[in-house]
């Protein structure tokens, strides 16, 4: 019987710093403005990206200083895995916390980093820079995935 990998034996507080942050498809959907419902706590998505995204790769252009160019820029933490929810359905950080397998597309299971892109999980091309758009204007860009 084959040895199980890291993400299914051990729990997200479990996993080394390496291994947590390989666990990141590059879709780039955590990168994108996002609006909450005050009554609902629903998160919506737009298609307006993160200053610091690389709309054509799906990586942050600054991964290292992101907060202090960006201060609302939210570093997931395994502590914190009960907020988990506003990640994107298709997240691996989410799909773990949640007890769900990680996808056939991830490229952790496919070994290329490629993959998420070709599966047609990430926002490459798909969104605006923020500064084209007015930030009392979010609304309109509300986005839904099939994925």
């Amino acid at each position: 019987m084959a040895e199980q990998v890291f993400w299914q034996r051990k729990r997200l507080e479990e996993m080394t710093p390496q291994e947590w942050e390989s666990l990141c498809d590059g879709c780039g959907k955590c990168c994108l403005h996002k609006l909450e419902d005050e009554d609902t706590g629903e998160v919506y998505y737009t298609d307006v990206a993160c200053k610091l995204l690389d709309q054509d790769t799906c990586r942050c252009r600054d991964y290292a200083n992101r907060q202090q160019q960006v201060p609302d820029c939210l570093v997931l933490q395994p502590a914190e895995i009960e907020r988990f929810h506003w990640l994107p359905a298709s997240c691996a950080y989410r799909l773990l916390a949640e007890g769900q397998p990680l996808p056939d597309w991830h490229p952790l299971v496919t070994g290329d980093p490629g993959s998420t892109l070709a599966a047609g999980i990430s926002v490459a091309g798909c969104t605006l820079a923020e500064e084209a758009v007015d930030p009392d204007d979010l609304e309109e860009r509300i986005i839904y995935w099939v994925n």
